[in-house]
């Protein structure tokens, strides 16, 4: 496995992002340029590959509502493996370029594939891909550090240092002591680390008391129509996060996911390159196959040697049969004034105790809110006229019926015009939902803390934790023209 090209990324607050190093392989390059022939696309120039990886992060053009590269449906973006879109000289996509971002730094790479890159392969079956990401995160630790940011004098002295450590990590773009694949050691008492040789991604020891972390987070999106012409779209993906404070040179630490017994199989799941091994077929599950009763379906053991910075042990994706909130909502147009109607209504099968839940309500391209004559059956309701926002407060618990309701007019005859977008005009509107809720994943998946082993000579404390949060979960207006999407939702 080598690497193309290198860059470490400043995004300090209040200044200018800026390119604090980089470095480029030939030798690598001219290797890239034969395998792939005719689809070669050269490394551009350090300007455009920042403006490229800017926009693709959505750091660029804050302001800006809509950009093509960041925001048009076709685009599918698939962290870390990002894909950046070359205009000119040479039209034509770098893939995979790995990312990873902590407090002021952004660090990427651009590893060679030494396959054909169509059709594009799965991202579990390139070692580059995983011995790239094990690079970043020790470059990562080795400037950051494993607590907070270093003064700014430590992190200039440290990027001063990166050239000889390439030369000795890294000579002529080959990464060396990257974690060895094979079964994890499982040893049954305490072990002596004396003979164990330091890996060059693991730049220090953690010495104190042992504590492991797990903590389980799924994200929910859903874009509903309430329209029997268009089928409504949600999906679900999942992240285990991990801390582990656990004494020893290369100390072994396995988590086990479960589901429930009607659970469906967890999909499209990508590890750390610190796990140690995988049974196969937890890798083979994919979304765009059938699932059937004979797919894999836990409990999903991950064993692992953990580096010292918090890390995703492991991410995945799950079909689940509804969204956890079922909306409805209607616009009427009268002259100067719109008729709402809303209702949502929470599954049954969803924990009713949010840490927090809303609905936010914008109209665009009006002028500003006058008159706001609407009542809501349940929750607070706040009103901001300068911004024609309406925002539904629902609290911690929707009522005993599970569903609650939002009627009313509103006049449009401010002395000044509101927001504007260019994706909603006239009665193309939309709700937006944003919720958590604790102690509870809509897949049903969990971890235990008794199923979390560690194999050290200090018994560790162990805590764990899993929430369900929402990102652009919408629930477009049935009486306009909602935008069309391109197909299934894609994290």
């Amino acid at each position: 496995m080598t690497i193309r090209a290198l860059w470490i990324i400043s995004q300090e607050k209040g200044e200018n992002v800026s390119i604090r190093f980089s470095r480029r392989f030939s030798t690598v390059e001219h290797r890239a340029k034969s395998l792939a022939g005719s689809s070669y696309v050269a490394v551009p120039e350090e300007s455009t590959v920042l403006q490229l990886l800017l926009t693709e992060l959505g750091l660029s053009d804050p302001d800006k509502a809509y950009v093509a590269l960041r925001d048009d449906c076709l685009h599918r973006p698939r962290s870390p493996a990002l894909e950046l879109r070359v205009d000119s000289p040479e039209k034509g996509i770098l893939w995979p370029m790995l990312v990873i971002s902590q407090g002021p730094l952004i660090l990427a790479c651009l590893p060679l594939v030494d396959v054909p890159p169509e059709p594009r392969p799965p991202l579990a079956s390139l070692l580059s891909v995983s011995q790239g990401l094990t690079l970043l995160a020790g470059l990562q630790t080795f400037l950051l550090g494993s607590g907070s940011k270093p003064d700014g004098e430590g992190l200039v002295s440290r990027l001063a240092m990166l050239p000889s450590v390439l030369l000795q990590v890294c000579p002529l773009g080959t990464p060396l002591d990257v974690p060895l694949l094979g079964p994890p050691a499982t040893p049954t008492g305490p072990t002596s680390t004396g003979n164990q040789k330091q890996p060059a991604w693991k730049t220090g020891l953690h010495r104190g008391r042992a504590v492991v972390n797990v903590a389980l987070t799924e994200t929910v999106r859903s874009m509903q129509y309430g329209n029997r012409s268009r089928q409504d779209l949600w999906d679900v993906f999942g992240t285990v996060l991990c801390k582990c404070e656990v004494e020893g040179v290369l100390p072994n630490v396995m988590v086990t996911l479960s589901l429930p017994p009607n659970g469906s199989p967890l999909q499209d799941i990508l590890v750390h390159p610190c796990v140690t091994s995988l049974d196969s077929s937890i890798l083979t599950a994919s979304s765009v196959d059938n699932c059937d009763s004979s797919a894999f379906s836990g409990p999903y053991k991950f064993p692992f040697s953990p580096p010292l910075e918090p890390f995703r042990l492991c991410s995945y994706t799950s079909q689940v049969p509804v969204p956890p909130i079922l909306g409805s909502y209607q616009l009427r147009e009268e002259e100067n004034q719109l008729h709402v109607s809303v209702s949502l209504k929470l599954h049954e099968s969803v924990k009713n105790s949010f840490e927090y839940c809303e609905a936010r309500l914008p109209f665009f391209n009006r002028d500003q809110m006058g008159v706001v004559d609407v009542k809501v059956s349940y929750g607070q309701l706040d009103i901001s006229k300068e911004k024609n926002l309406l925002v539904w407060v629902l609290g911690q618990k929707f009522p005993k019926s599970h569903e609650v309701t939002m009627e009313g007019k509103i006049s449009f005859s401010g002395p000044t015009h509101g927001p504007s977008d260019p994706l909603c005009t006239g009665l193309t509107a939309y709700i937006k939902l944003y919720f958590k809720v604790p102690d509870m994943t809509l897949s049903g998946c969990s971890v235990d803390q008794h199923s979390v082993q560690v194999y050290s000579s200090a018994k560790p404390r162990i805590v764990t934790s899993r929430e369900l949060i929402s990102k652009d979960y919408f629930i477009w207006n049935s009486t306009g023209a909602a935008p069309v999407s391109s197909g299934q939702m894609v994290m």
